[in-house]
């Protein structure tokens, strides 16, 4: 048993064994439990050698001198590489894509998924939406919103969704604001966004733009941000709370710093961008997150990555405790992306 890979079908039994009943329990599990377990005949003297000769290998830990075995970081790599993806049924299916219906906005699926997430696994939702480099506009909108306030609202080709909200020195009427619109929209829609930038900028400096009315208030409109912000991910986390109570065997003051890594979406997302390395669709799982940060020692992600029309990508996950049903996340996570990405554009 010198790695991973040469573990004896009896070894590798056993060890699933230890772990799925340590899933359950949550307590160290002896030898005659998994004997009454397995039902193969084997006998609890039998089994403790095996376990013996796992906890060697570095697959089980003995807490006390007098408890049973605990399943390592290791033991639960190996453990999940054997899982296959539980299918759902239709019915099933179903219901989860019904949950996305009637959202039209790539920001809105995203939220949805992490709260989706959180209800199917009881652990910690994460959707974040990633936006292509070269953006295309859709179409502006504009609304006045009384007092000289603007709401600007910029839709991209990927379904992204920007919106802002500006003061103006002097007021603009909703007649006013539409005819703007209607001249974003007739000329630019379908553009990119740097090229209808730079195409905007243009026209506004020949001096023709200083006698056209329109030009005169969209100049107005330009030096307040419109059609400008930044490619920032979108990110959502829910069920944090999920993670009060459980044994993580965090101090306080780790538990804090947990917490608070979680509340900063950047830390987040480079946490996605860490562990979530595989293809668009292909699952991943990475148990003991102790190397992004020494509080996510007994965590576990499971995540994948979703391609969407115009260049436009998400990424999905469970945060959670190491000790957590595996098949029953990673069948969360993979039918969430399904859901997500096999809705219209």
């Amino acid at each position: 048993m010198a790695s991973d890979a040469v573990l004896s079908p009896r070894s590798a039994q056993i060890l699933h064994s230890v772990v799925e009943t340590y899933i359950q329990t949550g307590q160290p599990v002896a030898s005659r439990t998994v004997s009454k377990r397995l039902k193969a005949g084997l006998s609890p003297a039998s089994i403790r050698n095996v376990m013996a000769d796992l906890s060697e290998e570095g697959y089980l830990e003995q807490p006390h001198t007098s408890a049973g075995r605990i399943p390592t970081e290791k033991a639960f790599r190996v453990y999940v590489q054997s899982l296959g993806l539980r299918r759902l049924k239709p019915w099933e299916l179903e219901r989860l894509r019904a949950e996305f219906r009637g959202i039209e906005t790539i920001e809105g699926r995203a939220e949805r998924s992490s709260h989706v997430l959180t209800t199917l696994t009881g652990n910690v939702g994460i959707a974040a939406t990633i936006p292509a480099a070269n953006q295309t506009l859709h179409q502006v909108e504009l609304l006045s919103l009384g007092d000289r306030r603007i709401l600007m609202i910029v839709v991209t080709r990927d379904g992204m969704v920007r919106e802002r909200v500006v003061t103006l020195d002097e007021a603009l009427t909703q007649v006013e604001l539409d005819s703007i619109r209607n001249y974003l929209n007739w000329n630019f829609g379908g553009w990119v966004l740097e090229e209808a930038r730079r195409e905007l900028a243009r026209r506004l400096e020949q001096e023709s733009a200083l006698y056209d009315a329109i030009l005169r208030r969209l100049a107005v409109l330009r030096a307040k941000g419109l059609l400008e912000f930044e490619l920032t991910p979108a990110m959502y986390v829910e069920g944090v709370a999920n993670l009060v109570g459980l044994d993580l065997h965090l101090t306080r003051q780790k538990m804090r710093e947990l917490f608070r890594a979680l509340e900063e979406k950047k830390r987040v997302l480079q946490l996605l961008d860490r562990f979530l390395e595989k293809p668009s669709g292909e699952i991943e799982v990475r148990v003991g997150l102790g190397e992004a940060h020494p509080s996510m020692k007994a965590l576990s992600l499971i995540g994948l990555k979703v391609a969407l029309p115009g260049g436009l990508s998400a990424k999905i996950a469970v945060l959670g405790p190491m000790r957590m049903n595996y098949e029953r996340v990673i069948s969360a996570v993979m039918h969430v992306g399904d859901a997500f990405s096999s809705l219209p554009a």
